[in-house]
């Protein structure tokens, strides 16, 4: 290939927009350049690899089989490439830096305003970047090198993943205020086996939290009957409020703010917990500041009594 090495970096970093957005007009927007330039830059490179790695049509642009080679390998070198900026930076004893980290948004907006003003004020450098997306998408970003820690709750179906176990909190039940458990006059834990005829309000699939609803379940025997899905946690609860089903809830969760009806909440026999981790790719260079990062948050939290059965 002709060129220089910067040159060559942005190349690969074009080939992988546009296998990402499967569109030009996204691909040069995503990139900051005009179309045409994106274009042409392509065309460029396709002659230098003397193969072509895009099949163009009116609709659509597809990965040819040389093209999906070329953009896995090029995914490679351009997060080797990422490392290794950032290995060099902590060896020059740099005091910015950057971390991206991921975060599905029900958890992001419990744990992250009590852990980032902490971290802010120790690091004033270091630049937070936040992604938040569904579980399954975060374990793919994070195995893919696009976020360099993600909070999880377990478990992790991807096994190029390591984590880091931060807080262990419980989960219950949310129940209408009008429901035979809610009105019983005793707070004992619920058996888990008395909800097999119940309707449940799950989260959407790709969602951590439904595969955890989906165990707790079946460690009772039986599948949930599912009347509703949301991707948000507090329709879920807001739905149990109306009387449309119940639910199972993360401590951190509970709303005890809401406007008229709320759902009530009722411990689970056996106490079950969920484990929320900070995961991060095996064998991946964690800068000095993802370390940071992952420090602040373990002994924030930890401090902050998120990590109680209450």
């Amino acid at each position: 290939m002709n060129g220089g090495a910067a040159m060559e970096i942005r190349q690969l970093m074009y080939a992988i927009q546009i296998a990402a957005e499967r569109n030009f007009s996204r691909a040069a927007e995503k990139l900051h350049i005009a179309q045409p330039s994106l274009s042409q830059q392509l065309s460029k490179l396709e002659k230098e690899l003397g193969v072509l790695l895009f099949k163009r049509s009116t609709n659509s642009v597809e990965l040819t089989h040389a093209g999906a080679v070329f953009v896995h390998k090029a995914r490679q070198i351009v997060d080797m490439t990422e490392q290794l900026r950032r290995e060099m930076e902590d060896l020059a004893d740099l005091r910015k830096g950057r971390v991206v980290v991921g975060s599905v948004p029900v958890t992001g907006a419990h744990v992250l305003p009590s852990v980032l003003p902490v971290f802010r004020e120790a690091y004033p450098d270091i630049e937070v970047v936040l992604i938040e997306e569904t579980s399954k998408r975060l374990e793919e970003l994070t195995a893919s090198g696009s976020t360099d820690v993600c909070l999880l709750s377990l478990p992790i179906d991807d096994p190029s993943l390591a984590y880091l176990p931060v807080i262990e909190e419980e989960i219950c039940l949310a129940v209408p205020p009008e429901h035979a458990l809610a009105s019983r006059g005793d707070t004992s834990p619920v058996p888990l086996g008395g909800l097999r005829d119940e309707p449940f309000i799950l989260l959407k699939k790709g969602q951590g939290f439904r595969a955890i609803a989906h165990q707790l379940c079946e460690s009772a025997g039986f599948e949930p009957r599912i009347v509703f899905e949301s991707g948000n946690i507090d329709t879920v609860q807001a739905l149990v409020a109306a009387g449309m089903g119940i639910a199972f809830v993360p401590r951190m969760i509970v709303r005890a703010d809401w406007a008229g009806r709320a759902p009530v909440y009722l411990p689970i026999e056996g106490r079950p917990t969920r484990t929320l981790v900070i995961a991060y790719r095996k064998g991946r260079y964690l800068s000095n500041a993802a370390e940071a990062f992952i420090a602040t948050f373990t002994d924030t939290l930890r401090n902050s009594g998120f990590d109680r059965k209450r």
